[in-house]
């Protein structure tokens, strides 16, 4: 799979905006993901999983940053997410999915999450390759 000019010219746009706000976007994708899969808690034992807490908000950090770097290297995604081998992939991107898209309302249009859906599904891939 792959993206086609138009969703790139998306994903980096956004991307702009939603950098801005990348800590509390970060956060609140994980915060999500641990409440709707409670499950995912188990790879977490050690962390402090309640709403902002601090490691949650370091842990969202490094998250925001890896898809940062998926999207600063768009032509290289395998190699931009080398640091997130180990997340649930597919959980996390649609937490992140319908974080942004309650953050970025008037950008979200159908357009914007059809790209979006498909940058994340390929970071999902990326990132599940390693358990295949």
């Amino acid at each position: 799979m792959s993206l086609i000019k138009s969703e790139r010219t998306i994903i980096m746009s956004m991307w702009g905006k939603i950098s801005t706000q990348a800590d509390a976007i970060g956060t609140e994708a994980l915060e999500r993901l641990f409440t709707g899969y409670p499950e995912t808690k188990t790879y977490f034992p050690h962390f402090d999983l309640h709403p902002g807490s601090a490691q949650l908000r370091v842990h969202s950090s490094k998250v925001v940053a890896a898809v940062g770097d998926a999207v600063k290297s768009i032509d290289n995604i395998a190699g931009a997410l080398f640091k997130l081998s180990e997340l649930h992939a597919y959980l996390l991107s649609h937490c992140l999915l319908v974080t942004v898209a309650s953050h970025f309302p008037a950008d979200f249009n159908a357009d914007a999450h059809a790209a979006w859906d498909k940058f994340l599904s390929i970071i999902s891939n990326v990132l599940t390759e390693k358990y295949r």
